[in-house]
């Protein structure tokens, strides 16, 4: 459950259908009626706020369907039991039969306008002018209906226990009425949406304007994506890197869930679910094709010859995940530094060094450097340590995250620390998916930051400047009203074919988009006092946001230890499988600059001495060799080498392409008997 609200209006719904069978039974009409009500109200409460257990209630037989039906034979029951006769119980028998039969009918018509308004690829920054997609029918008739129609019973409900009550049948007859009359309207009202000119073309004609758009745009380098919801963060850091490309970008999604949680962008994005639709698009100006996971349908674009294929990845890290065999296929492999060309040397999986190649890390420029050890602002301030642990990942290796093992004795260790420090907790979005021990690791956790923030609050040795933090707080809320207004967030609701016509690119938009979304960072952090612990989930503030606001870090192996190393300021890696320092240090790279902590965190006390005195950290120096080892050298900015690597590749894909043009050509012109093709009855074997 998502609350205690929410936990008891589930109860109350549960409690309330069995307490309807038994008023009905007894019968108590009163105690029936309040009852009723009480369903009603926590049954629309909990889809409101979109419960998790509405949304699986159906797994169990228990839909909104059924529990409406419930309801409603409780009521026939309890007309049954009051003897008042055949009237009002055939009156409600006859009156939900046709009213589930009108339900049908509306869910069918529901159903078939969004299939026919469905398109075969959803697009944002494309110019579909060329496609006629006529406008979606209103929000109000589509979304929830059918929790919209299911309540038109109310009037008949409502009309039937009145007619119970007062023994007059009028009363049923005029609720069972305006039920129909509602019911036959709301499904009536959506008939003319099926017509063609309501409806968008068939998938062969948009399939078709898009690859004439296509034609026209002529893109040059795509980054290819597939996951899920969770993983949008994936491709969504790779956004700006696109951005600032010297050839002409675009981005191919293949699910829609993460079209709806892809971060603004002025590049061209293609939303194409389908596999033979993607296979069947017009890419042949494409020369470069960039893949930031290893999923397996990158098959689809894989297996297009003419471009060269390259994996980014979505992070620079020592897991195994970045040594994957699966990079075989691809024919590069683009690494930060030099470390990611050494791993595969030693992981000796199949990648040879001659198809490696180092980039840096185009998306490491908004971290800011640190010189030198911290210095308080002000009395009271206190310098900020983030804990970032990695997720549990697929398996049950004790050294993928220390969450599990040392988590709650490093944030311990972290809120009772003298002198004090500030904890910022940001976890993966993973975190909890696969593991119960790890969601169960991560909710202690979130409890003790939550207990200790509210205990240092209460305080009075800790100041707040109240007028600042409510300044701050009135700021961010104009700044989210107005970024709600740009249509920045999605509900996943909208019509795909409406959202893709008027989501063409908007420089200026853009721009604004970007400057709002600095200035809700800046605001974010002053919207509480400076020694406020806290929990940051979600895509905002960003991890890199999160790096700045940091003075030193905790984390485990993986490639936020590898980003944070570009900011220059202390941090710390739990060894969670106790490999000992200097083994865990021989396999992983981007601990060798790093205080090692066991799984009971007892030097915690080291990383917070190198954040307050510059002469008690000792790794000053190995954090600048490290950085280079990394994630490349300083001198050319990252951009300026990705944008050569891209170059230089494309250049190769043209070479490779125009040589088998030239080849074909040349076959052709060979006489057949040179060739030593044989013919017989005019037949060529195969």
């Amino acid at each position: 459950m998502g609350s205690l609200a929410e936990l008891i209006a589930a109860a109350l719904m549960g409690l309330g259908h069995a307490l309807l069978v038994v008023f009905a039974l007894v019968p108590s009409l009163e105690g029936f009626a309040v009852v009723a009500a009480v369903t009603y109200v926590a049954d629309h409460y909990l889809h409101e706020r979109d419960s998790y257990l509405i949304n699986r209630l159906a797994k169990v037989r228990a839909g909104l369907s059924i529990r409406f039906l419930l309801r409603e034979l409780t009521l026939v029951l309890l007309l049954t039991r009051m003897d008042l006769g055949d009237g009002p119980v055939y009156l409600a028998i006859a009156c939900f039969l046709f009213f589930y039969s009108f339900q049908a009918a509306h869910g069918a018509l529901v159903t078939l306008i969004r299939a026919r308004r469905r398109l075969p690829v959803v697009t944002r920054n494309v110019d579909l002018a060329r496609i006629p997609i006529p406008d979606a029918p209103p929000e109000w008739l589509l979304s929830s209906s059918a929790r919209k129609v299911l309540h038109l019973d109310l009037a008949a409900f409502i009309g039937l226990l009145v007619s119970a009550k007062t023994g007059s049948l009028v009363y049923g007859v005029i609720g069972t009425a305006v039920t129909f009359v509602l019911a036959f309207a709301y499904t009536a009202v959506l008939v003319p949406f099926l017509r063609g000119s309501k409806t968008p073309p068939r998938a062969d004609v948009v399939l078709a304007g898009i690859d004439e758009w296509l034609r026209e745009y002529r893109p040059e380098t795509v980054l290819y994506f597939s996951g899920s919801k969770e993983s949008a963060y994936q491709v969504n850091m790779w956004l700006e890197t696109m951005e600032n490309l010297r050839t002409r970008p675009m981005i191919i999604l293949r699910e829609q869930v993460i079209l709806r949680n892809l971060a603004p962008t002025s590049v061209p994005v293609v939303c194409v679910p389908g596999g033979v639709h993607l296979m069947n698009l017009d890419l042949s100006t494409v020369r470069v094709a960039l893949y930031a996971a290893n999923v397996g349908k990158n098959i689809h674009l894989l297996r297009v010859p003419t471009m060269k294929h390259v994996f980014i990845g979505h992070g620079d890290s020592d897991k195994i995940a970045s040594v994957n065999p699966y990079s075989k296929v691809y024919d590069e492999v683009w690494t930060a530094g030099r470390a990611g060309r050494d791993r595969y040397a030693i992981a000796d999986v199949g990648v040879l060094d001659q198809d490696i190649v180092e980039v840096g890390r185009p998306q490491l420029a908004p971290i800011r450097t640190a010189e030198g050890a911290w210095q308080p602002d002000f009395d009271g301030d206190c310098p900020t340590v983030l804990y970032a642990p990695t997720w549990e990942g697929w398996d049950d290796n004790p050294g993928n995250t220390s969450l599990i093992l040392a988590g709650e004795n490093i944030v311990r260790g972290l809120l009772t620390a003298e002198p004090p420090v500030r904890v910022v907790y940001k976890p993966h979005p993973f975190t909890g998916t696969r593991s119960r021990k790890a969601a169960a690791a991560h909710a202690r956790i979130s409890a003790m930051i939550e207990k200790a923030a509210a205990a240092r609050a209460a305080d009075p040795k800790w100041v707040t400047d109240t007028a600042a933090v409510q300044s701050a707080r009135a700021e961010l809320a104009r700044i989210e009203a107005r970024l709600a207004s740009l249509g920045t967030a999605s509900d996943g609701e909208g019509d795909e074919a409406v959202s893709s016509r008027d989501a063409v690119a908007d420089p200026q938009g853009e721009a604004d988009v970007r400057r709002l979304k600095e200035e809700w960072n800046a605001a974010y952090w002053r919207s509480f006092p400076v020694w406020e612990h806290k929990i940051v989930t979600g895509a905002e503030p960003r991890l890199y946001d999160c790096f700045n606001e940091a003075d030193a870090m905790v984390s485990d192996i993986s490639s936020v230890v590898s980003d944070f190393i570009a900011s220059g300021k202390p941090y710390a890696v739990t060894d969670s499988a106790e490999l000992g320092t200097e083994e865990f240090k021989r396999r992983n790279t981007a601990v060798r600059a790093a205080v090692i902590l066991d799984n009971k965190a007892d030097r915690l006390g080291e990383l917070l001495e190198a954040v307050r005195d510059a002469d008690a950290d000792p790794q000053t120096e190995a954090r600048r060799d490290l950085r280079q080892y990394l994630l490349g050298p300083d001198d050319v900015p990252s951009i300026d080498r990705f944008n050569a690597a891209v170059d230089a590749l494309a250049a190769g894909s043209r070479a490779r392409n125009e040589g088998q043009e030239a080849a074909a050509l040349e076959l052709a012109a060979i006489p057949r008997q040179q060739t030593g093709v044989q013919e017989k009855d005019g037949q060529v074997p195969a």
